[in-house]
């Protein structure tokens, strides 16, 4: 009787081993799974910074029409920080398709475009607008002037145009996109696809991903980015 007692000990011993590895390496399988969501929209994308170590500096500039434009306000939510001018041809060209995607999350609570201009103010941009929205229209994404370059220069350190920052809602940079941020080999304006859509999925999630991806470090992303980056720039 003992021997058999001990044979039922040990088989339920084992029989605990193997369910413990099996939740194990279920919870495992879960937990990648998890990470690879909060990560692969955002590296498809082929961002040229991707992280989540750096806090975005806030900042309150006139939208040019009596109100401000308060980083800090939009917080718990996903920001697409935007920065663009006038006077580049990139830029002109990206309006169209940023404006087309602001019109599609409109209707989200959880995101905000925010674009910053360095133009001085409406009358400089309207026109503009006016050719790409309609006459009179203003356009379907919000936009801060900042002329003295005291935020998109002093504080993000942007010199070219145009240049675009997602942010998640605790207020972290997650990527930067230098140029009109594009995806695939196909090269195709991430504002044209859902990919862009997955990604502030992914930024809402309280997974973060843990891939860091900076220039400095691995200069393979500049061979990785160049077709999608020839010719742009300010």
């Amino acid at each position: 009787m003992a021997e058999k007692g001990q044979s039922t000990s040990i088989a339920q011993i084992a029989f605990a081993i193997v369910a413990g590895l099996a939740v194990y390496g279920f919870v495992d399988m879960a937990k990648n799974a998890e990470i690879r969501h909060a990560c692969d929209p955002i590296v498809q994308m082929r961002p040229r910074y991707m992280g989540a170590d750096r806090s975005a500096p806030d900042f309150d500039l006139d939208d040019g029409k009596g109100g401000r434009v308060k980083l800090s306000s939009f917080r718990g939510k996903v920001v697409i920080l935007h920065f663009w001018t006038r006077t580049c041809g990139p830029c002109r060209e990206e309006l169209p398709n940023l404006g087309k995607f602001a019109e599609l999350i409109k209707d989200r609570k959880d995101v905000a475009l925010v674009t910053v201009t360095i133009d001085d103010g409406p009358k400089e941009t309207q026109p503009l607008f006016d050719a790409i929205f309609g006459k009179g229209k203003p356009p379907p994404f919000i936009v801060g002037y900042d002329p003295e370059s005291s935020v998109v220069k002093a504080k993000y350190g942007t010199t070219l145009f145009p240049e675009t920052w997602l942010i998640d809602p605790e207020g972290r940079i997650r990527a930067r996109f230098d140029g009109v941020p594009h995806a695939g080999d196909t090269c195709d304006e991430i504002w044209n696809g859902p990919l862009i859509l997955s990604a502030i999925d992914a930024l809402r999630s309280p997974v973060t991903c843990d891939v860091t991806i900076d220039p400095k470090v691995d200069p393979r992303l500049d061979r990785q980015i160049a077709p999608c980056r020839m010719g742009e720039g300010m």
